[in-house]
């Protein structure tokens, strides 16, 4: 019997993903689960094991080729040699094999115009020239697997493979390492990387991100993020790497990442409000249940998921902040789904807790805690981090006072958490003022003027303001 492999449903918005790594190679057995290969999607980057057991006869994506979702991947044989039944996930049902969404291809690129905006400083994916094509066997029959873009980047700066000390697992040579590598090159003047920077077209079939930030054209019969910039007299300056300097090039999620920066911020006219709210009755709640919590929940209790019910109570009041821009229109949501902001190695990542409305503290900080540790564990699902209403962001401490942060689109608000700190304030104490020290931490809100009007965005951080003051939260 064969059975297909087939790109997954990852997620709603997930339509696409890119085969980041081959693990396995034709001729080899593979047993049910074992990881086959490692995607990456604008969402999130995991592995999609076999759905069965047996050979695999046949290897269909390439390495760096964007494939959409359903599409057949690989087939695995196994000794009942029936006909092929296309598997996704563990489910193995007959279906449909899509086709492979169309990338485009280095002649659909327009031309770039005569002093455009300088090259990109960033290193960019070319196709894998034909010294790397003659390394691959070599460095794979000694033993030595390479990513593809270890194997990329070795064909670009001309680099042969077997000098470069690997600190990965076996011996593996890291994207790090290569990059260390090219310093110390360029430091004794063996090479330089900067010869290299800026210079090429994006490889063909590249990623969107990729041809955006090469400044190409985006893929045809699909609206641009960002409209071309009008002419300008202003050029940026075009920076050099020298010796000593470190080139790190953009991960996929790092592109994508500015990529969502840049459209906010040229979509959306970003206003911020900054509000002084008194803690000390929310800190001490934390404090009072914090042993009682950690022993019967298992893990610690912060002031976020209190921050987190305060701001689900706002958003219940004023609905308006609840939404989504729609392209000319407002959609106002009747669900609640809470973003949470959480800071990785490889970038920033955003699950949502959805039906956070109906949640409670505690509920909202088992929820918490559970996209913590699925982001840890690298679990975590394109599902888990799409649907965000309304996103609140906690950078953590050392120094941070305050930040206007930079809408998640298509929400129209975003609320970012300041460092808690005791500082002398003046209060009203039977009539007359004085002085007491109390907890004090400081809220900022980003909205979007387009649709919220700063009346409302106002009364609406003083409400979240008002509840943790108040600090009426069962625990």
């Amino acid at each position: 019997m064969a059975v297909d492999v087939v790109m997954p449903q990852m997620g709603e918005s997930v339509v696409e993903g890119t085969i980041t790594r081959w693990l396995v190679k034709e001729g080899d057995d593979v047993s049910e689960d074992q990881p086959l290969v490692e995607i990456s999607t604008d969402k999130v980057d995991t592995e999609i094991p076999a759905p069965a057991a047996g050979v695999v006869a046949k290897i269909i994506a390439a390495e760096g080729q964007t494939i959409a979702v359903g599409a057949r991947l690989a087939v695995i044989e196994n000794v009942r040699g029936a006909a092929a039944v296309p598997v996704q996930g563990s489910a193995r049902t007959a279906v449909a094999e899509p086709v492979v969404a169309p990338r485009p291809t280095a002649a659909a690129a327009p031309p770039a115009k005569p002093q455009a905006a300088a090259p990109s400083t960033e290193l960019p994916a070319a196709e894998p020239a034909p010294a790397e094509e003659k390394r691959r066997p070599a460095a794979e029959a000694a033993g030595r697997r390479f990513s593809p873009v270890v194997l990329r980047m070795a064909a670009q700066y001309q680099v042969d493979l077997g000098k470069v000390r690997g600190s990965g697992l076996g011996g593996r040579v890291r994207k790090r390492d290569l990059l260390e590598y090219l310093t110390a090159q360029e430091t004794t003047g063996a090479g330089s990387a900067a010869a290299a920077l800026g210079r090429q077209a994006p490889r063909p079939g590249a990623g969107r991100a990729e041809e955006m930030a090469a400044g190409y054209a985006p893929t045809p019969g699909v609206a641009p993020l960002i409209a071309e910039p009008g002419p300008s007299l202003y050029r940026q300056p075009l920076y050099e790497p020298r010796p000593g300097d470190v080139v790190e090039p953009f991960s996929r999620r790092r592109k994508l990442i500015a990529e969502h920066m840049v459209y906010s911020k040229t979509r959306a006219p970003h206003v911020g409000t900054v509000a002084e709210v008194d803690i000390t009755r929310a800190a001490g709640l934390r404090q009072q249940k914090r042993d009682v919590f950690e022993r019967r929940e298992g893990f610690a209790l912060t002031l976020l998921p209190i921050v987190a019910a305060a701001t689900v109570q706002a958003l219940r009041e004023f609905p308006r902040m609840n939404a989504s821009v729609v392209g000319d229109a407002l959609v106002i949501r009747s669900e609640i789904n809470l973003g949470i902001a959480v800071d990785t190695e490889q970038g920033l990542l955003v699950p949502v807790i959805k039906g956070a409305g109906a949640l409670s503290v505690v509920e909202l900080a088992r929820e918490i805690e559970r996209m913590r540790r699925k982001v840890a564990d690298h679990s975590i699902s394109a599902d888990d981090l799409a649907g965000g209403s309304f996103t609140l962001s906690n950078p953590g401490r050392e120094g941070n006072l305050f930040g206007l942060a930079i809408i998640n689109q298509p929400q129209v608000g975003i609320l970012r958490m300041g460092e808690t700190k005791k500082r002398p304030v003046v209060v009203e104490h039977n009539g007359t003022d004085a002085i007491a020290i109390r907890t004090v931490m400081y809220l900022a809100l980003s909205y979007d003027h387009r649709v919220i009007d700063g009346v409302l965005a106002n009364r609406f951080l003083y409400r979240v303001s008002r509840l943790l003051e108040g600090a009426e939260f069962p625990l």
